[in-house]
């Protein structure tokens, strides 16, 4: 098969790994718009359940992105000057460089014959008439996609809050979370350490506090710099840095919710950002990429034909998938409410901050889900009784 691949990002430089694997005589191109060594973005989480998937696959590139990696199993929650919660979460969770992990993921598709064409700009009049299989992972603003945007049905919704994606030289050694009480209302960050020296620092706020603090009108220098006074605690006198790898710099966002009621048209494939985005809260976008690429190169090896195959790919991710949606929707509106539950009692907040994916959260008082929430029988009835569209079951 010859495959063109858009976009050099992980799903991508994964999928030609694995496409390899199964099967050297495939011939994969994986085009990227910027320069080797140039990318968006800070570093990336990923979770146990992923890693110990990577070994199975792929143990090469698996190994040296664990040697990479920085790992945590704990969370570390600042809220404002009233407490400093360590909590032991349980999971080991990973963080390591964005760049880094491309490098090492290209240096794998290289290994085994893929052929990497960086700075080569793809265009809507662009064509691969020679392409047995064109796959489309250039993003959330895939030109791919948007050439034929009406037949994948796709739609974006977007989110209420603003936010901006940051690095930092302050090593966290743990998942930390931070809420900071201002004049204008809440705002937090998210950091996680992904190299020796530096971090991922997500800040987000509601819109009015946003206005309220200046942040529309501000300078870089000068957001950055109230932001670091802001988060003074946490960053220990770190500065924040936003301008990223690739020498663009980071901006203020709402976050878009993207999907398609279609994954392919043709040959042509939807992969990762391209075909669907999950809120950064739940921090599974880099594992939904690399999922996709696995789902693909099992049905493009188990189905007879091309059609079969990409129709299974979609009907069987999608499907794949919809627990993380959900998840995602139900964070991000966790966040939009950050109101509802900062003032509660530390330990309080953190629990809610931990069940923030529960359908049931949203429609009961926060200090009673704490009470009742470890009580599924008790759930199910608040479920019944309060969540919009359900009919509450009676007996006799």
């Amino acid at each position: 098969m010859k495959v063109a691949c858009v976009g050099g990002g992980p799903a991508s430089l994964y999928f030609s790994i694995l496409m390899k694997r199964v099967d050297p005589s495939h011939e994969i191109t994986v085009y990227e718009r910027y320069p080797a060594g140039a990318t968006y973005g800070w570093g990336v989480t990923y979770w146990e359940e992923l890693f110990d998937y990577l070994h199975e696959v792929d143990p090469e590139s698996a190994r040296a992105i664990g040697e990479s990696s920085v790992r945590w199993d704990s969370w570390v929650v600042h809220v404002q000057d009233r407490a400093t919660v360590t909590v032991e979460h349980g999971d080991e969770g990973f963080g390591v460089g964005r760049q880094r992990m491309l490098d090492i993921l290209a240096e794998r598709a290289r290994d085994l014959g893929v052929d990497i064409a960086y700075e080569h700009e793809i265009t809507p009049e662009t064509e691969f008439a020679d392409a047995d299989l064109v796959v489309a992972a250039d993003g959330i603003n895939s030109v791919l996609r948007e050439r034929h945007a009406e037949h994948f049905g796709t739609e974006v919704s977007v989110g209420r809050n603003m936010y901006m994606w940051l690095g930092t030289t302050k090593a966290l050694d743990a998942f930390t979370f931070a809420f900071t009480e201002t004049p204008h209302g809440w705002i937090w960050g998210y950091g996680y350490g992904y190299d020796s020296g530096h971090s991922t620092f997500i800040v987000e706020c509601a819109p009015d506090t946003w206005r309220g603090l200046g942040f529309d009108t501000a300078s870089e220098a000068d957001g950055l710099a109230l932001l670091e006074k802001l988060f003074a605690e946490v960053l220990d006198g770190h500065p924040l840095i936003a301008q990223t790898e690739s020498g663009g710099s980071a901006r203020w966002l709402n976050f878009r919710t993207l999907t398609n009621r279609r994954w392919y048209r043709d040959n042509v494939v939807l992969l990762g950002d391209a075909a669907h985005t999950t809120h950064f809260s739940i921090g599974a976008g880099t594992a939904l990429a690399l999922g996709d690429a696995a789902y693909l190169v099992e049905a493009l090896h188990s189905a007879t034909g091309l059609d079969a195959a990409l129709a299974r790919y979609e009907r069987e991710r999608r499907t794949a998938i919809r627990v993380s949606q959900r998840a995602a929707r139900r964070s991000a509106r966790w966040y939009e409410s950050v109101p509802r539950y900062v003032n509660l009692p530390p330990r309080q907040l953190i629990a809610l901050l931990n069940e923030r994916h529960s359908a049931v959260l949203p429609y009961v008082p926060p200090r009673l889900y704490y009470v009742t929430g470890q009580t599924a029988g008790t759930l199910a009835w608040l479920a019944s009784c309060l969540i919009p569209g359900r009919r509450r079951r009676t007996s006799g």
